[in-house]
């Protein structure tokens, strides 16, 4: 059993950066392991995505050029580092780690098994 917790979140103004963190229990030399959103009243919505197998990363179009996904395997732990906050960006932030299965999409919610509870972003404007 993986066990992820994300910290990090607070409230920020526009334009501001923040970076977020998830701790995870084990060794994830294998496993693909993502960042993913959800506002109030809105479906959730992919983030970012890094596979260390092939150390690819994946971006939401919402976020791309402005978010960046990072591990440091040291201490296992995955990052978010977001830069150029805008209101929209204000959700509830959860990281989220799967084994590796090539039949799976990534950018999708039920691909992974694991989940932390969530760290929350406000962005004021």
């Amino acid at each position: 059993q993986v066990q992820l917790v994300e910290s990090g979140g607070r409230l920020v103004q526009a334009g501001d950066s923040l970076k977020l963190s998830c701790t995870i229990s084990s060794h994830t030399g294998y496993y693909v392991m993502g960042w993913f959103r959800q506002a109030p009243g809105k479906e959730r919505e992919f983030v970012a995505t890094l596979m260390y197998i092939r150390s690819s990363t994946f971006y939401g179009d919402s976020v791309k050029g402005r978010f960046t996904i990072s591990r440091d395997p040291f201490n296992n732990t995955l990052y978010l580092q977001m830069n150029n906050l805008k209101p929209e960006d204000t959700a509830m932030y959860y990281c989220a780690a799967s084994p590796y299965l090539s039949s799976r999409d990534f950018r999708l919610g039920p691909s992974y098994d694991f989940w932390g509870q969530g760290t929350q972003v406000t962005v004021s404007s």
